[in-house]
């Protein structure tokens, strides 16, 4: 009797754990595109084809390397529809023993799973997903008995754990953290490398061919299609990160340019968290860039924070707070997405251009999504099923595990502060302070208030004021709200005037 071995799309590693100890005379790897997957929010075309492609790249591999695979297209005539329906006709045909998945990454499908064993009357073993650095029931021993669950303290443990950038017990450098270091404005920056692109094979061709009959209502750009769809593809995206843009990785991974989506990010976050490339390859070679003097300090650390740190952290948030943290709604924010969001028609330029990248490269770097996208969804005070439900279809590294606590807890402070120290609201100095954005827009950034005024100016007060008696007490907006207090009256009414015309005029349709 043999093992079916189910890979979900996004689970794409030789070394996933539910591969361990796979028997090729008897077990089978299933994998399936299945079209509620792709539906049950409405992905971005280019995330749908990247998915596809790069499964069904991976099935090649995998048999090349003498897998046995069954394989189940989306246009399949004799298609099910459904996980439990294609594992439910193996175990008709087959005997079978038991089914094994790695842990999926999405609370919903591993509710789905764990339904199974009852349905099928079979055993069904769900794996952890060792790609991940730290286990949910250590992230779990980690945050018990804490008050603050702050991401700085997980990311120092797991440094020592992992000994990267250590001197012992002492970080490299004598600090544990170089993000005061990293926040150059884009006035410094006078160039940049071109991002990694890949031409299309016969099996992307074959994909986009599908998404562009199956999805062609979907929202975003399918055309140009670049991305990488292989192991050996998004490693060299990774070398070539490391050798031609980690230098400068750091200094200016704050900067927004109108038009350049790419800068010096790295853009490995689709790989990572579809499987082709691991947390720990990518973090051993930005350290080791760091030991043979390619890349500083500050870059190296910031890099690794982000992987080793922060995206470590927001999974752990994820399966501690689920199912309750979808729910969360500290703010009582009640706005429906606006339309600009899918559209890109704003006169705030800062707004159009992120919303225009989204919607032709399906993607949008971290400051991007947070202080442009995120801040103006936070001080119009959009809900958050709303602003969670936009980002999981636009962007093609977005699985729930990472946008649900990015959104909720990082850019809505919808869990109330148990992610973030405070909600990361700004008004147009920041945006104008890190991006060109402001110099071809219809608005103008030195006007605090008036039709022409940035509306991030007066949003950002009358955010403020609307939530008064639930910010006032966070230490880290005490002094924001003594400079309101400072304010005459006829400026505050200013505030709230020019902030009442906008968001009427923002909602007219």
């Amino acid at each position: 009797m043999g093992v079916i071995r189910l890979i979900l799309g996004d689970q794409l590693s030789m070394q996933i754990s539910s591969l361990n100890e796979l028997n090729k005379e008897k077990d089978v790897v299933l994998m399936c595109e299945i079209q509620e997957e792709a539906q049950y929010v409405k992905h971005h075309k280019k995330k749908i084809a990247f998915i596809f492609s790069a499964m069904r790249h991976f099935s090649r591999d995998l048999k090349m390397a003498g897998y046995p695979v069954v394989y189940v297209k989306l246009d399949d005539p004799c298609h099910t529809g459904s996980f439990f329906g294609e594992i439910q006709k193996l175990v008709a045909e087959q005997e079978i023993e038991k089914i094994v998945v790695t842990h999926p990454g999405e609370y919903r499908l591993l509710k789905e799973i764990e339904r199974w064993s009852s349905q099928l009357g079979l055993p069904v073993e769900i794996k952890e997903d060792d790609r991940f650095l730290s286990s949910l029931s250590d992230f779990k021993k980690w945050s018990k008995g804490r008050s603050q669950v702050r991401m700085e303290y997980f990311y120092r443990e797991m440094r020592k754990k992992y000994n990267i950038l250590m001197e012992g017990d002492l970080p490299v450098g004598g600090q544990w953290n170089y993000d005061r270091d990293n926040r150059k404005p884009y006035k410094a920056l006078s160039s940049f490398p071109e991002y990694t692109r890949f031409s299309q094979d016969d099996i992307t061709q074959e994909v986009l061919a599908l998404v562009e009959s199956r999805f062609s209502d979907h929202f975003g750009d399918l055309l140009p299609f670049h991305f990488a769809v292989t192991k050996a593809e998004a490693q060299k995206v990774l070398d070539e990160f490391i050798n031609n843009r980690l230098v400068f990785f750091g200094d200016y991974q704050d900067v927004m340019m109108d038009g350049q989506p790419w800068l010096y990010h790295s853009h490995i976050s689709f790989y990572l968290n579809v499987g082709l490339l691991l947390p720990l390859e990518c973090i051993k070679a930005a350290e080791q860039a760091f030991k043979k003097g390619l890349a500083p300090l500050n870059a190296v650390e910031g890099f690794i924070r982000q992987i080793l740190g922060w995206r470590e952290y927001v999974r752990g948030i994820y399966w501690l707070k689920m199912p309750e943290y979808r729910q969360e709604n500290f703010l009582k924010a009640q706005q429906k997405l606006p339309s600009l969001y899918w559209t890109g028609d704003t006169k705030m330029n800062c707004l159009k251009d992120c919303v225009d990248q989204t919607k032709r490269y399906a993607y949008a770097h971290h400051i991007q999504r947070l202080m442009v996208l995120g801040n103006f969804a936070l001080l119009v005070g959009v809900h958050p099923e709303a602003l969670n439900h936009w980002f999981l279809l636009v962007y093609a590294d977005a699985y729930e595990w990472v946008e649900l606590p990015n959104v909720s807890g990082m850019i809505l402070f919808a869990d109330g502060g148990y992610l973030a120290s405070k909600p990361y609201a700004a008004g147009g100095g920041y945006i104008d302070r890190m991006s060109n954005y402001c110099q071809g827009c219809g608005y103008k950034v030195s006007e605090k208030v008036g039709k022409t005024a940035c509306p991030f100016n007066y949003l950002y007060w009358d955010f403020l004021v609307r939530h008064e008696s639930t910010l006032s007490r966070n230490p880290r907006l005490t002094m924001m709200y003594r400079l309101y207090e400072k304010m005459s009256e006829e400026m505050k009414a200013k505030i709230k005037r020019s902030s009442e015309e906008f968001l009427n005029g923002l909602y007219a349709s």
